[in-house]
């Protein structure tokens, strides 16, 4: 049965009310007053804090989903960068964590439906909960469109609550509730940053369905960075107004802190409205898990590193059903049966990790220096700002506790297990990680795999149709040499390639070259020489590349020349000689193609340089 792709229907408005939705719940309205008991005041500064370490991840994320926008998010990242097993610990992690913070917040709907309806027994709350996750489900499967509409009006609607909140609360608020600020010491601080970091979790959710939006070069980094501007001022505002407004023996340990500060100044409906903000809260992020968190076993699934099944794709509505039903029933599941409190800590741990590896996925993927590695957006302050990621979040992990550490590390080995035991060692993939390795070892590379698939990530991406350029550069002879030579023993030793491809004596192509180049030098710029020949027969036309790391010499007049771009055509094809002269000129007039073209590692990566430059590509009306 052959794949059936994902639609690319979200736009830039839905993938910010995904990333949105999935942050702004039990972060905002059920965190602060549980922080507040550790760090008192300073917990307005912990989660702008907290917003300051998820940077690193949100540069790394945004840099990747623009290189590679495919269903799975940090599970296709690390799989590709670190290879399969890290790739099905990094899989398994992902949709564990993001499945148990999403019904995690549907059960947390409890306390806040009880403020509205004190009679609501546990098993009452548990089934609406499991009755929202079947509504959700359904949503999903008929479509990934309706599901980011929704989003949107949950999300819109969570955001005029909470500005009602801070502006209606902010007049309100008392400096002396701040002091003493920090009355725990600065120790308490980075205690409470690190249990709101998760606060921030749902902000690279948006990068597992990036499949699915459209212009993603575009729109994921834009969204990730609208909605961490917006949901870090909404938290800080919120949180600051909270503390200036309710009463330390009301807001310290309590679960409703925004409900119970908005009836401190604005009575029963300032209640009312942030009891359906907080329900509203829930649903945004259980919506959004389902719609995420389904995409990563869909991603493994077509790795072969999960059964076939789940990455069955409907037809009609273009959703992965197979992977969204199994998402729901395991939330369903979580929802009946589980107390979910250590279980998010060590989600809450797991997404740390992600987060770890995916700075490291970054540092990988840079340095296997791959052609088809083409984000659209580049983390600033690379390599340190990954560096000190990696460090800061590894202290993170270890100050989650010894019970998280100690699940999670069953967790990845159960998860390599199964790997050894459905994959075995023999299906390793292609990684930048082994890009890496041969790139220090040996220059010589041969065809990768995994570059291949990087080229036509971002033909999709892009939205690029092949044209006869395309095809003539896939099939094309590459010489790649290191030394230099006189222009005559470089044509001896092309004339020899050429005679064997066109069926020709090579003297007789040599002296095709030699003519071409007497008449004017094909040396058309510094570094760059344009031979080509005319030969006989109908409908041929071909091209061969070439390079020289110390040069040819063509004139004196010129600089020695490091690339070279035969064309060989029969009189009729004089038309498209002209037109793939344009292709050429476009590829190599771009500011980094010299760079580029120097430091590739073999024929495979000069090939891949043309077929991925910037030019514009032929219609079938051309």
């Amino acid at each position: 049965m052959p794949m059936v792709g994902l639609k690319r229907e979200l736009t830039l408005l839905d993938t910010f009310c995904i990333a949105t939705g999935a942050m702004i719940s039990s972060g905002l309205f059920v965190l602060p007053g549980i922080a507040y008991a550790v760090a008192g005041p300073a917990v307005v500064l912990a989660f702008l804090l907290a917003g300051i370490l998820v940077i690193p991840a949100l540069l790394s994320k945004a840099e990747l989903s623009t290189a590679m926008p495919k269903a799975g998010g940090a599970y296709f990242f690390i799989e590709r960068s670190l290879g399969g097993a890290f790739g099905t610990i990094g899989g398994m992690a992902s949709w564990l964590s993001l499945t148990l913070k999403s019904a995690f917040a549907l059960v947390g709907m409890g306390s806040f439906a009880v403020l509205l309806f004190p009679d609501i027994g546990v098993w009452q709350v548990k089934a609406i909960a499991s009755s929202l996750c079947l509504v959700f489900v359904v949503i999903n499967l008929v479509g990934v469109r309706h599901a980011g509409r929704f989003q949107s009006v949950l999300v819109i609607g969570l955001l005029a609550a909470t500005g009602y909140f801070i502006v209606r609360g902010l007049p309100s608020v008392s400096v002396d509730s701040f002091a003493p600020f920090m009355p725990h010491g600065t120790t308490s601080l980075f205690a409470t940053a690190g249990l709101v970091f998760v606060s921030y979790g749902g902000l690279t959710k948006i990068t597992g369905v990036a499949e699915e939006v459209k212009n993603p070069g575009r729109n994921v980094p834009r969204a990730m960075f609208l909605s961490f501007t917006v949901v870090t001022i909404v938290y800080v505002l919120a949180v600051f107004t909270t503390v200036g407004t309710l009463p330390a023996s009301l807001l310290s340990g309590s679960r409703t802190p925004l409900s119970l500060a908005a009836n401190a100044f604005s009575g029963p409906v300032g209640l009312i409205i942030m009891t359906i903000a907080a329900l509203i809260a829930f649903t945004t992020t259980g919506n959004a898990g389902i719609l995420s968190a389904s995409r990563t076993p869909m991603a493994m699934s077509r790795d072969g590193l999960l059964p076939g099944v789940f990455a069955r794709v409907n037809s009609r509505h273009g959703t992965p059903h197979v992977a969204i039903l199994a998402t729901g029933a395991f939330m369903i599941a979580l929802i009946v049966l589980l107390d979910l409190e250590t279980l998010i800590k060590t989600a809450s741990t797991m997404k740390i990790v992600l987060f770890l590896l995916v700075n490291v996925a970054v540092i990988m993927m840079r340095e296997s220096k791959m052609q088809g590695y083409r984000p659209t957006f580049r983390s600033p302050l690379y390599p340190w700002i990954q560096i000190f990621a990696i460090v800061v979040y590894g202290f993170l992990v270890f100050e989650m506790g010894t019970l998280p550490l100690v699940i999670t590390a069953v967790f990845f080995a159960g998860s390599l297990l199964w790997y050894v035991a459905y994959v075995g060692l023999h299906g390793r993939r292609d990684s930048a990680v082994i890009q890496v390795v041969r790139r220090i070892t040996s220059r010589e590379l041969g065809t990768s795999s995994l570059e291949a698939e990087l080229r036509e990530i971002l033909k999709e991406r892009d939205e690029i149709e092949e044209d006869r350029f395309d095809g003539l550069v896939k099939a094309c002879t590459v010489m790649d040499m290191d030394h230099g030579e006189p222009l005559d023993a470089f044509f001896k030793r092309l004339s020899k390639v050429l005679g064997h491809e066109l069926k020709m004596e090579s003297n007789e192509v040599l002296d095709l070259l030699v003519k071409r180049e007497a008449e004017s030098t094909t040396a058309l710029r510094p570094g760059l020489a344009i031979p080509h020949i005319v030969v006989e027969g109908e409908g041929v036309f071909s091209i061969l590349l070439a390079r020289s790391q110390a040069g040819i010499v063509f004139s004196d007049d010129v600089p020695p020349v490091h690339a070279v771009f035969v064309l060989i055509g029969s009189r009729d094809e004089r038309n498209y000689h002209l037109r793939a002269l344009m292709h050429i000129a476009q590829i190599t007039q771009h500011s980094d193609f010299d760079r580029r073209w120097k430091a590739a590692r073999g024929p495979e990566d000069l090939r891949n340089i043309v077929l991925l430059g910037e030019r514009r590509r032929d219609t079938r009306d051309d």
